[in-house]
């Protein structure tokens, strides 16, 4: 699942409309459903705001596995 799909079903998850969830991140709602598409990228500060509103973590909505290390091991 892409990121864009994961923020998606996270709004709908929280009962969010288009419109709602895009003056949270102060856009337009036409642009937030070409976001939602994954027809034009979220910004990275928007994607914070939206994990945090609706608790969730980024490594969910990138689709990052839990079993990442840091620092890595080269």
């Amino acid at each position: 699942m892409k990121y864009y799909e994961r923020l998606r079903q996270a709004r709908e998850d929280a009962d969010l409309t288009q419109a709602q969830a895009a003056e949270i991140i102060q856009t337009t709602q036409s642009y937030f459903s070409r976001q939602e598409l994954g027809k034009k990228p979220f910004r990275v500060e928007q994607v914070a705001k939206l994990c945090e509103y609706y608790h969730v973590s980024s490594d969910y909505i990138l689709g990052l596995s839990r079993d990442l290390k840091w620092p890595r091991d080269h």
